[in-house]
């Protein structure tokens, strides 16, 4: 199969470049190489290609950045998507598309499902809301996959700095009021490959590791793990603080846990729970 990865540089976009290359050709596009504002530059880079399957990470994901530059995050997140599905169409192409927790304004204390109504709370959300339906307006066969909290070797993450943080200074903190569901990249990526290689219809599809949990509950987790590999750390525990106590500039939805049951029928095995993938990553990845 030839894959064309948009974002391959990014954290998920570089885990699925890895982990379908060894199966399959692929071609990956950097932020660099392609320049997602441009609708025109969009189709003349990836209509001069031959694919069966456009996967498409990349997306501008600063939440605060984005409340301050509406017109580019509309571009980047919304826009392009939509041009990028009418590429994939045209040539008869597959397409999977990767979305946000954020579309969900976070009131409800439940794991969000594909068919749950979304209400975007800020910029960055509306934007990621708006890619989601430009893609499924173009087809209804592709698929957009909800993502949430990525974590990965690519590129350092919150549960890095963390880590990092726990080793220079004797305490540490985290959101204890926010909740949502880690999603190692690497699984991720494992994720896709058994994805494309079973019939399924597209839609709308949450995709991250099972479970759900809070920032502070999520780097205990990741400062436990380091701690058992031995790594030198100053800070054992993890404090709480409130979100509203970060003082950030764009609002946050406080509850986007997302349910994996339909990722879970498709693929037919459920993804690991979110400590185990935590665990195998500080042990793979930070520790050494």
């Amino acid at each position: 199969m030839k894959i064309v990865v948009v974002g391959s540089g990014g954290r998920l976009g570089a885990a699925l470049a890895r982990e379908l290359g060894s199966d399959h050709q692929v071609v990956g596009f950097r932020r660099k190489d392609l320049d997602l504002t441009s609708p025109e530059t969009i189709r003349k880079m990836l209509g001069d290609l031959d694919f069966d399957l456009l996967l498409t990470p990349a997306a501008l994901t600063q939440v605060d950045y984005c409340e301050d530059h509406v017109e580019e995050a509309m571009a980047v997140n919304a826009m392009a998507p939509g041009v990028m599905a009418e590429v994939a169409k045209e040539k008869g192409a597959r397409m999977i598309h990767f979305g946000t927790d954020y579309v969900f304004d976070g009131k409800d204390p439940e794991p969000r499902k594909e068919t749950d109504p979304i209400n975007p709370l800020g910029v960055y959300g509306l934007s990621k809301a708006e890619g989601e339906r430009a893609v499924l307006a173009v087809s209804e066969d592709f698929v957009v996959a909800r993502v949430s909290w990525v974590f990965g070797p690519d590129r350092p993450s919150f549960l890095d700095s963390i880590i990092a943080k726990a080793m220079e200074v004797d305490e540490v903190s985290a959101i204890a009021d926010k909740y949502s569901s880690p999603t190692f990249s690497n699984d991720l990526a494992k994720l896709v490959s058994l994805l494309i290689d079973r019939p399924c219809s597209g839609g709308l599809l949450n995709m991250c590791n099972s479970g759900s949990c809070s920032w502070q509950e999520y780097a205990q987790v990741g400062i436990d793990a380091a701690l058992a590999c031995g790594v030198p750390l100053r800070a054992k525990q993890v404090d709480a603080i409130s979100l509203e106590q970060m003082g950030f500039q764009a609002p946050r939805p406080k509850y986007t846990a997302m349910s994996v049951d339909r990722l879970t029928q498709i693929c037919g095995q459920c993804p690991r729970p979110w400590q185990e993938a935590v665990n195998d990553y500080v042990r793979r990845f930070v520790a050494t």
